[in-house]
């Protein structure tokens, strides 16, 4: 069977075209598959429970009463998602002896709600903290492109995307406190949607950082995504896809286009050119503020501080068993207290309303997801220079739109045949409806639809 979007396998399900059990049976047959990316893609493998799923889903279409569009639908959730009765390990080795989770995420369980067929934890950075994907524990998947280079998937989502990618799923569900949902969607030529984190429940997320987590989607197109969050989201959205003659939308100049390489420089540039003769008028704005945070965050920031209140008592017993490179990242916290705690919140409070005044009035920030295409792994590896270097111009955009508390979702805006390079269009906190609506919109521009 050829590579399906989630959209076009529901439809297929929907019009009796296949069954969920033969989604299914294929997807754990991409898993399995010793010549793929599997045992790097997913750290737990519901093959038995996955199969289960699929035939009640089946048996429920054939009654004509499907629980919703994505009944029998397979796909997968983070390595930081809660399922029952087995314990949450984030990507890790540290809590494989913890306590097994006594009930589902929230997300989970409303996935499970909605019919769709879970089919297995994916593979991410050890506790999310990192956007370049890599993971010495269980290994690192490599990205679809460029395959033999092995070139990194992006992070921290990264078994998430490489699953949708290689036809393990069809849809995933991923965290995205700086970026760990629209970076490798970026990187692999996804769409990725950090919605406001507000709209989605954390109920059984293991937390990074719990001021900046968001929960989100990857799938091949805005409307996988869309599927996705209306199954698990709090309040389903209904965009409509907005007309690009209307549009008003402004790249900010400074920090985010620092540093692109030619490929991501040209696609960019060619995506605003295509964006503009459609009718959309686009304007290059200061934003000076963003470049306040480099400051802002200069001893870590949220993540630091509230990584290190979760993970001090752990690391005083198993700092070994953590990937260094995390640990050290970790640590940047344990001089932050409750009086760094409320300047951070101040500071952030403070730049909310400057960058929301400066922002109101346009419909979407339009900026690269990330600055260059996906490195190879073996660079990364063999370079700590260049592990936190690459790691910090990776999630600068996209955190951003965290430190904002705004939704965002990462477009593949490449040509043809071309390394994947993401566009980033988002919005001041819940405008996620009218952001989807224009991101249908700038979708079907860029496909030259």
């Amino acid at each position: 069977m050829k590579k399906l979007t989630l959209s076009q396998a529901a439809s297929g399900l929907s019009n009796g075209e296949f069954t969920a059990a033969r989604l299914t049976a294929d997807a754990l047959s991409q898993i399995a598959d010793e010549q793929g990316e599997g045992r790097r893609t997913f750290t737990h493998v519901y093959a038995q429970w996955a199969q289960e799923q699929a035939l009640a889903a089946d048996r429920r279409r054939a009654a004509g009463n499907p629980l919703s569009a994505l009944d029998g639908v397979p796909v997968s959730v983070k390595d930081l998602f809660d399922v029952e009765g087995e314990a949450t390990a984030a990507g890790s080795r540290v809590l494989a002896s913890a306590p097994v989770a006594n009930a589902h995420a929230a997300v989970v369980a409303r996935l499970l709600q909605a019919g769709a067929v879970v089919m297995g934890k994916t593979n991410m950075t050890e506790f999310a903290y990192s956007g370049l994907g890599i993971n010495p524990h269980y290994g690192t998947p490599a990205n679809p492109w460029d395959r033999s280079a092995r070139r990194i998937p992006g992070g921290s989502s990264s078994g998430a995307a490489v699953a949708v990618s290689d036809g393990m799923c069809f849809g995933s569900i991923g965290s995205d406190t700086g970026g760990s949902v629209r970076i490798p969607a970026a990187f692999c030529g996804l769409t990725g949607y950090k919605p406001t984190a507000s709209r989605i429940s954390s109920g059984g997320l293991l937390p990074l950082s719990p001021s900046l987590d968001s929960i989100g989607v990857i799938a091949h197109d805005v409307a996988g995504c869309l599927a996705l969050d209306t199954a698990i989201a709090d309040r389903p959205l209904q965009p409509q896809q907005k007309n690009l003659s209307q549009a008003r939308f402004a790249v900010p100049q400074t920090l985010v286009l620092d540093g692109l390489d030619r490929e991501v420089t040209t696609a960019f540039h060619l995506s605003l050119q295509r964006l503009t003769q459609a009718g959309a008028q686009i304007e290059f704005i200061p934003c000076q503020e963003f470049a306040e945070l480099a400051a802002i965050n200069a001893d870590g920031g949220f993540s630091a501080l509230e990584s290190w209140h979760w993970h001090r008592a752990l690391i005083a017993e198993h700092a070994d068993a953590y990937d260094p490179r995390v640990l050290s990242r970790i640590r940047r916290g344990q001089t932050l207290d409750e009086n760094n705690l409320q300047q951070l919140r101040s500071q952030r409070a403070d730049w909310q309303r400057r960058v929301s005044a400066a922002v109101q009035g346009f419909d979407a920030l339009l900026m690269p997801t990330v600055p260059f295409v996906a490195p190879t792994l073996a660079e990364l590896e063999a370079d700590e220079e260049a592990y936190f270097r690459i790691n910090g111009a990776v999630l600068r955009n996209p955190s951003v739109i965290n430190f904002l508390d705004g939704c965002a979702l990462s477009l593949p805006c490449q040509q043809a045949d071309a390394a994947p390079v993401g566009l980033m269009v988002a919005a001041l906190p819940l405008h996620d409806e009218a952001l989807l609506g224009w991101a249908l919109a700038i979708e079907r521009c860029l496909a030259g639809a």
